[in-house]
């Protein structure tokens, strides 16, 4: 897949089918979406082009993006495993947002052969949404595309959305928000040096620092499944079992919000990997311990409660339903 910096950057003369969005955690309803817009691409004899964005619109709109549910990288090999063949990764600023559909449309489009672009009944784009299904429509009789229309996948009764499977997380409900995204939730973050106190304690942590808010579920001890290294995030040179904690750490007093791994039967120096950690199962909540001592035995059945469930739903959390 070929990535491009705008949508000023591609091919003058391209044929292309596109479909536009921010794709955050490219799941089961963006899936749908792509397979729509490939089908489409090899129908009309076109490319596929993804336009999204980075940073996240509402980091612009509203000041904050939302807790995302996976990073650029992860984001552009799922894109690229789904078989689209060009994503313009467009920043995203106040002059940008502030572009009427129509003008998206004529950048897109200009000095290329737009045929086709696929979205679906709720999708939206250009300054405050206004480029919907009935104005693109109308706009591909005048241009000469096609719209291809995509309707929204439901799971449940509720919609399968970026914003539904932050708020499954959040709640811990792992197994609705596998269902939503096709896959176990994860996360990837910097390992970075911390104070030391879990090797001191006999269970090296691996440290994570995010560069942009990401979603997390609540504190407690999950087990998880880790991987690192290799070409891209879906195709790791290293997969381990582990065991997180996520929280304040109140044994030693409150302090900032910390997730760190320990990774079962692995004792190598990690630092400055990417490690992407998913969420398997919560085990319990974060507690506070009467000292090291009981909080080290605690941690040995954690251990090994986590190698317990892993075992059992390792395949099933290591699964995916690729686009």
């Amino acid at each position: 897949m070929q990535r491009l910096g705008s949508i000023d950057e591609l091919p003058r003369g391209l044929r292309f089918v596109a479909t536009v969005g921010v794709f955050d955690g490219v799941h089961r309803g963006h899936c749908r979406l792509l397979r729509a817009a490939t089908s489409a691409a090899r129908r009309l004899d076109a490319k596929t082009v993804v336009v999204t964005f980075d940073p996240h619109p509402d980091a612009v709109l509203r000041g904050r993006p939302p807790a995302l549910l996976c990073d650029l990288d992860e984001r552009l090999a799922r894109l690229d495993r789904a078989g689209v063949d060009l994503t313009v990764v467009q920043p995203f600023d106040r002059a940008f947002s502030e572009l009427s559909a129509e003008e998206f449309v004529d950048r897109l489009a200009g000095g290329r052969d737009l045929a086709a672009l696929a979205m679906t009944s709720e999708s939206g784009f250009g300054h405050r949404r206004a480029g919907t299904v009935a104005t693109l429509e109308e706009a591909g009789r005048r241009r000469g595309f096609e719209l291809v229309r995509v309707d929204p996948v439901s799971l449940g009764g509720a919609r399968v959305s970026s914003s539904r499977i932050r708020e499954l997380v959040g709640q811990g409900r792992f197994a609705e928000a596998r269902r939503n995204l096709g896959r176990a939730h994860a996360v990837r973050g910097e390992v970075v040096h911390g104070d030391g106190r879990g090797r001191a304690l006999g269970f090296p942590t691996a440290n994570l620092a995010f560069e942009d808010p990401v979603a997390l579920p609540s504190n407690g001890i999950y087990a998880v499944l880790a991987s690192w290294g290799g070409p891209n995030p879906l195709d790791p040179a290293r997969r381990e079992l582990g065991v997180a904690s996520l929280g304040v750490r109140p044994t030693f007093g409150p302090g900032d919000r910390v997730l760190e791994v320990y990774l079962l039967d692995f004792d190598e120096l990690i630092y400055g990997e990417r490690l992407r950690v998913s969420f398997v199962r919560r085990q319990r909540g974060e507690r506070r311990f009467s000292g090291p001592p009981a909080l080290i035995r605690q941690m040995g059945l954690d251990a090994e409660r986590a190698r317990t469930v892993l075992a059992h739903s390792g395949p099933l959390a290591a699964s995916e339903q690729p686009c």
